[in-house]
């Protein structure tokens, strides 16, 4: 009786095996050329490496990604440093934030006063 109910849906069973198969095959081929247009190393079947060989245009390409990543850390370091900052100014209280403001024009205002009598 089982097998009576499965063999008119058969050509289903097996079409929808064929197609994810076929995708299957079709994702592999996709990723296989992602990664060589991207520059990614091919592997053969026991893991050697096939394409691309290394040569003096990717060891400056490397060179110049690695520089260009430390540049980028440095001002992300110093982003976060001018961030702290801001923070720090935005969350201070309002009457400590007042008399530093306060202190500044006061020292400003010595010095003009010491710079006018000399």
């Amino acid at each position: 009786m089982a097998a009576a109910e499965i063999v008119p849906h058969l050509p289903w069973i097996i079409g929808g095996g064929l197609a994810i198969g076929a995708a299957g095959v079709a994702g592999w081929i996709h990723t296989t050329r992602l990664r060589i247009k991207h520059g990614y190393p091919l592997e053969g079947m026991w893991g050697q490496s096939l394409k691309p060989s290394t040569d003096g245009q990717t060891a400056e390409r490397v060179r110049l990604l690695t520089q260009e990543n430390a540049e980028l850390r440095a001002e992300l370091g110093s982003m976060k440093d001018r961030l702290q900052n801001v923070e720090r100014i935005v969350t201070d209280g309002g009457y400590t934030l007042t008399s530093e403001i306060d202190a500044l024009r006061d020292r400003a205002l010595e010095g003009r006063k010491t710079e006018g009598s000399a």
